[in-house]
């Protein structure tokens, strides 16, 4: 079956979740994607439910991908990287700035070795700026980056998103570059550098918390699940439980004033106009609550469905992840691991009919591929075993 990307090589030398995203996505789309670890393995292989050197966190973001393990630490771990990059199409890594330069792999070397690579880095605060040499986690980056400061309750402790929306962020910008960056070799055969990081994924992300401070200098305030630019859109509470409502322009906030028996809040001053609204955010919340808290969840979220209102259950994940709809969208598939057996992991949120994504096959063993990989390069069984002597490789 044709996908995407068949015949593209990448070169992963990421680990945990940003970098390992990105290529695990092109692996996906059907690159064939080198995962290059140190001996002691990506600390993700040691994450809660490890067996051994694998875990379901690990699986979570190299499934399909080839696994080696070079010491690049080494001399000859080094060269045998540069000789993998003389075939390569990218290379992926996520150490902190000038790390992989000191080590003899950073951009310029290794386009000296291959004009027409891609390289793309991904790290806590990008290659330049007086913070680039910080480390970078996604709770740090999402303090940083404003995210922290919005999420919650007013009033209450700052808390981070639930997702790590500023790692998984730079890995899809990554991936971004990646995919147009090899739009532009297939045009002028020329490779080249991409520079991106979670801090500044985190920022990119907040476009209408910038937009609230950077349109008249008001700093955004958490607001819990209310919207800051359109109300009513938020968590509603009902007799039993809670749901979501987005009533977010004034057809819809007349429809859903209608449903509710209160046609008149359309007329109100402080309900006429979607800035009214979101002004008046707290006001408007606490009399649709008066009335949704009289019926059950059920009853409303069938109500809006007839009448075309947005809305939807708050579910956990066991509800998510066991939801019909998302069943048929075969948003989980079913993995056969070595070592972790059979199990369940998520699908692919991307359809193509032409060139679909393979999301099912396992993360590899800790250097599973490294022999087939170094014989595709041109090495020998009996260097390869000195090599593995020397701890060089494994």
């Amino acid at each position: 079956m044709r996908h995407a990307l068949n015949g593209i090589r990448v070169l992963d030398i990421t680990q945990v979740m940003a970098g390992p995203y990105c290529a695990m996505l092109l692996c996906d789309m059907g690159a064939d994607v080198i995962k290059v670890e140190a001996p002691v393995g990506d600390s993700s292989r040691r994450m809660a439910g490890a067996k051994g050197s694998d875990s379901p966190a690990f699986n979570a973001v190299n499934r399909g991908k080839r696994g080696t393990v070079i010491d690049i630490k080494t001399e000859k771990g080094r060269e045998i990287v540069a000789k993998l990059i003389s075939t390569a199409d990218v290379l992926i890594e996520n150490y902190r700035p000038g790390v992989l330069a000191r080590n003899g792999l950073g951009y310029d070397r290794l386009r000296a070795v291959n004009p027409a690579l891609i390289y793309a880095s991904i790290s806590g605060y990008g290659q330049t700026g007086p913070d680039s040499t910080r480390g970078g986690f996604d709770l740090v980056a999402q303090g940083v980056s404003g995210i922290m400061s919005v999420t919650g309750e007013a009033g209450r402790p700052p808390v981070k998103a639930g997702i790590p929306l500023t790692d998984l962020g730079a890995g899809l910008f990554a991936l971004a570059g990646i995919l147009a960056a090899l739009h532009h070799r297939g045009e002028t055969g020329e490779g080249q550098y991409i520079d991106t990081s979670l801090v500044e994924a985190g920022v990119a992300l907040s476009v209408w918390e910038a937009t609230e401070f950077l349109s008249g200098g008001k700093i955004p305030q958490p607001l819990g699940s209310a919207h800051r630019m359109s109300a009513p859109y938020q968590a509603l509470e009902c007799e039993d439980g809670y749901i979501t409502v987005g009533a977010a322009n004034d057809r819809l906030f007349m429809r859903l004033s209608e449903v509710l028996g209160h046609p008149e809040w359309v007329d109100e001053p402080d309900f006429a106009t979607d800035t009214a609204r979101v002004a008046h955010h707290t006001a408007l919340s606490g009399l649709i609550q008066e009335v949704t808290k009289r019926k059950p969840r059920a009853y409303w979220l069938k109500l809006f469905n007839e009448h075309g209102i947005p809305g939807g259950p708050i579910n956990n994940y066991q509800d998510a992840l066991t939801d019909e709809h998302l069943k048929a969208r075969e948003m989980v598939v079913n993995t056969d691991h070595p070592t972790l057996g059979r199990m369940q992991t998520l699908g692919t949120p991307l359809k193509m009919s032409g060139t679909p994504l393979v999301p099912g096959r396992p993360a590899p063993l800790l250097g599973e591929h490294t022999e087939e990989v170094l014989l595709e390069a041109g090495y020998g069984l009996e260097e390869i075993e000195t090599f593995r002597s020397k701890g060089v490789v494994n």
